[in-house]
């Protein structure tokens, strides 16, 4: 069974091997959170040995009761899993049961809450690097996961610094954003830069367009300069729209109505328009969301679920390509339950989604045929004010080490 499951595992990564992401196997799971030392505007990544804890969360759509196992994978920096035995990047057990859950209370769909704290008296983590998480179900079996995600530990080694301009190497009509940053190695041994270091930069965290494969542009004593690099322009796309649905008294942010249509509520957003026109400031949290139920002493077991209604005002079908619903509520992921379909009869594009109540940012990606990055310019317009974050995360294998080691992080707007 155990060679069932690693065989397993390296499938579900290999396939995505660009893929630092959620994927939820399981349709009753929903709400899958992963959240470094209570902050969910932070990326989520421990420092190791620091007393960083990060907690993973999500609900089971049933009060009744499912035994969830998780098991660690350490990671290269590319997410394939690293030649390392457990024992090597783990102390305690791994194969551990998830143990803290609670019911929801007087919600109209019911659900089990189900927490993970990281690391714990189970499991502790020995080595920095990607890890992956895989829970399942007992009573499905390990070769079944429900779900998998992703977090990350620092050991910090070396210092960066970068900065963001509009003014790129590809176009003056400001729509674009090019980073650059330095890395300071000082003091720590990197002997073959070109070949030791593998960085990656995220905007916004999506992983859909993340940047790897990057090499430096100059190699001096103890630093190294990622500058003018055409690989590191990203089109600036807008700020995220917004919705909030923290109450079923009145309709807050974004939303048009709420109705319940029993057994359940159902939220309409006020139908979007393209913003290709003009920029417009707005204080976005660059996709992420918040659960949140005003009247709830407990947003986590309090807060229900409604079924919310997205649309998008497009006058004809596109001819090819589709629209993509976007934000770390869909784990950004182009699939079904994200496509947008077209109704001829409203003129827009739809899609609807089961989320928890709370304050969610969004946004609409078109995807061309063949390809598997979103584009902000068809929907969303690209503009140089856009307040984007950029996460720059510097791996290090040295010549005869068998994993990649993170050591150095830097997040910048």
């Amino acid at each position: 069974m155990k060679k069932i499951l690693s065989l397993f595992l390296i499938c579900i990564i290999c396939c995505g091997v660009h893929a630092q992401r959620t994927e939820v196997y399981n349709q009753h799971i929903h709400t899958v959170q992963v959240i470094a030392n209570n902050d969910y505007m932070s990326p989520a990544v421990i420092r190791l040995g620091e007393n960083e804890t990060v907690e993973i969360s999500f609900d089971h759509l049933t009060h009744d009761y499912h035994r969830y196992q998780y098991i660690l994978t350490h990671c290269n920096a590319d997410w394939t899993p690293s030649d390392l035995s457990e024992t090597e990047y783990l102390d305690g057990f791994n194969d551990n049961p998830i143990e803290d859950h609670d019911i929801s209370v007087n919600t109209t769909l019911p659900y089990t809450h189900y927490r993970l704290t990281l690391p714990n008296d189970q499991v502790q983590l020995k080595l920095s690097g990607n890890y992956r998480l895989t829970v399942y179900d007992d009573a499905d079996g390990k070769d079944k996961p429900a779900f998998t995600t992703c977090f990350q530990v620092l050991q910090k080694e070396v210092n960066v610094s970068a900065q963001v301009s509009s003014d790129t190497e590809i176009d003056r009509n400001k729509t674009h954003q090019q980073v650059s940053f330095s890395i300071q190695y000082k003091g720590y041994p990197i002997r073959n830069p070109q070949n030791e270091v593998k960085v990656h930069v995220l905007q916004d965290n999506r992983t859909d367009n993340w940047v790897t494969n990057l090499h430096p542009s100059y190699i001096g004593p103890d630093q190294l300069r990622y500058e003018h690099n055409r690989a590191l322009i990203f089109p600036a796309g807008n700020e995220y729209r917004r919705f909030e649905m923290v109450s079923t008294r009145y309709a807050s942010q974004g939303v048009e109505s709420i109705r319940y249509h029993a057994p359940y509520y159902h939220v309409t957003l006020r139908p979007d328009e393209p913003r290709l026109l003009n920029y417009s400031y707005d204080q976005d949290q660059n996709g992420r969301f918040v659960i949140r139920y005003d009247e709830a002493v407990d947003n986590t077991t309090e807060a229900d679920y409604f079924f919310v209604h997205f649309s998008l005002l497009w006058e004809n079908p596109l001819t090819e390509g589709n629209f993509y619903l976007q934000g770390a509520f869909t784990y950004d992921n182009f699939n079904e339950e994200s496509r947008l379909k077209y109704n001829a009869e409203a003129h827009a594009y739809e899609c609807t989604q089961l989320l928890k109540q709370g304050a969610y940012n969004y946004q609409y990606l078109y995807v061309a045929p063949g390809t598997t990055v979103g584009s902000t310019a068809q929907a969303e317009g690209n503009f140089y004010e856009t307040e984007n974050e950029y996460l720059i995360l510097v791996y290090h294998r040295a010549f005869g080490e068998r994993y990649d080691r993170l050591i150095g992080m830097q997040q910048v707007k």
